[in-house]
């Protein structure tokens, strides 16, 4: 067996046992054994860390746990900017394109509603999440931290809050999503761009009083929705409040606009 002394900063804590938080430790590994075979056995996923510092060196995911090795791992850095120092993968965690797992229906929605593009289906197995995460080049949400641990998932986050709209809170903050933000320009069903669209060509599809006092409606062309301005957009400028900056000043959004889903769909 091989000791190294570790220590986790930040939310990583959250993964390990209350003993081993905010302190350094000893671990008994396997001789040989990479510092991620450590970091998953310990408990924490690999996908929530992005800098390993083994004795005072930068190092991977690949490197060998030594004896007597003094080993720091962090998570993202919300704050600095700490490129020339990252080993453990070619690109940073914040990716902003997402996939969500089944447990996750609520916080994708709302990350639509951010205009962050975000896939979701209910019926997703973990291996097309992973497959799809790959190929897409799309960061995994989840509350499954064995997800995170496949070997094949290399851009993940492990969501802590229950509720949609603290889970939309946490994960702004926790990957910087603020400056990618565009409001209301996603469908919230399906998660394809909103696009502008005549009165004329929706009025037979339209509730009588929205009708007779809305002008200005966009719609998806995958699912047919339309959307236009209604009393639920305040409730989400609620929301977004204090998440992102100037709501109402997002590229390509006409001031005081922004969608209502019709339910009527294709009609």
């Amino acid at each position: 067996m091989t000791v190294a002394l570790f220590r986790f900063y930040e939310e990583l804590n959250d993964f390990i046992a209350p003993s081993r938080r905010r302190c350094e430790f000893e671990f008994r590994c396997a001789r040989a054994a990479t510092v991620k075979n450590a970091i998953e056995a310990i408990g924490v996923p690999h996908t929530e860390v992005e800098l390993i510092i083994a004795n005072g060196e930068s190092v991977g995911f690949s490197y060998r746990v030594r004896e007597g090795d003094r080993i720091s791992v962090y998570p993202v850095f919300e704050s600095f900017d700490i490129q020339p120092l990252l080993r453990v993968r070619t690109q940073p965690l914040r990716v902003p394109r997402f996939i969500a797992d089944a447990h996750l229906g609520g916080l994708a929605r709302l990350l639509r509603m951010l205009g962050l593009d975000t896939l979701y289906d209910n019926g997703f197995a973990d291996v097309e999440i992973r497959d799809r995460a790959s190929a897409e080049r799309r960061t995994i949400l989840t509350r499954d931290r064995d997800l995170l641990k496949c070997r094949d998932v290399t851009h993940g986050c492990y969501v802590h809050a229950l509720k949609p709209s603290e889970q939309l809170r946490e994960v702004v903050e926790r990957l910087q999503l603020a400056g990618q933000a565009r409001p209301f320009t996603l469908c919230l069903h399906c998660n394809l761009p909103l696009l502008p669209i005549e009165k004329a060509q929706v009025l037979d599809r339209l509730p009588p009083s929205v009708a007779v006092s809305q002008n200005v409606f966009r719609h998806c062309s995958g699912c047919a929705r339309v959307y236009w301005p209604g009393d639920h957009y305040r409730r989400m400028n609620e929301l977004l409040n204090g998440l992102v900056p100037a709501v109402m000043a997002v590229d390509g959004m006409v001031p005081g606009v922004a969608p209502s889903p019709c339910g009527r769909g294709r009609g």
